[in-house]
């Protein structure tokens, strides 16, 4: 695969975005950190003409949030899979991008089966070690603490894009 012909990235959220902790406050109401070099590196990504889609198996305000604030397209955000297979051929189908063309950063062992499906799997650097093999690409930073920033860094320097982003 040449990574030079990637044009969307794919990302898990827990553990990928963030740091994998969720806090819950009393009211039952859910928070969660986020990493502001991951979302500047997500609107270079963005603003270099180029798609993400998220796929996750929780769903929550707190990351609608978060996508909305980094115009993230609401069409390519899958909340609440249970199958992210499934949720990868939905992305693909909405996009038209062949999955060849696809990245995807994951950490944990629901996103082996649609890693093995695109053209560059990603791991986090303090991904599954299952993940971690199937990975053409591991960040030198752990989920939540800028590990999709260095993926997309890793892109972008791969398309010759890097120093004009």
């Amino acid at each position: 695969m040449n990574i030079s012909e990637i044009e969307m990235i794919i990302f898990d959220v827990d553990g990928v975005l963030t740091d994998g902790t969720i806090n819950i406050n009393d009211d039952g109401s859910e928070t969660k950190r986020f990493n502001v070099r991951d979302g500047f590196g997500m609107r270079l990504w963005l603003d270099a003409g180029f798609k993400i889609a998220i796929i996750t198996g929780r769903s929550g305000e707190a990351l609608k949030h978060r996508l909305a604030s980094l115009k993230i397209d609401p069409e390519l955000i899958i909340q609440g899979s249970r199958n992210k297979s499934e949720a990868l051929d939905i992305i693909l189908k909405k996009t038209g991008i062949n999955p060849a063309n696809t990245a995807y950063l994951a950490d944990d062992w629901p996103d082996l089966v649609a890693m093995e499906r695109v053209g560059f799997p990603m791991a986090v650097h303090d991904a599954e070690p299952e993940v971690i093999e199937a990975a053409a690409f591991v960040t030198s930073r752990n989920g939540g603490h800028g590990a999709a920033r260095d993926a997309i860094a890793h892109l972008l320097k791969a398309k010759g894009l890097y120093n004009s982003a």
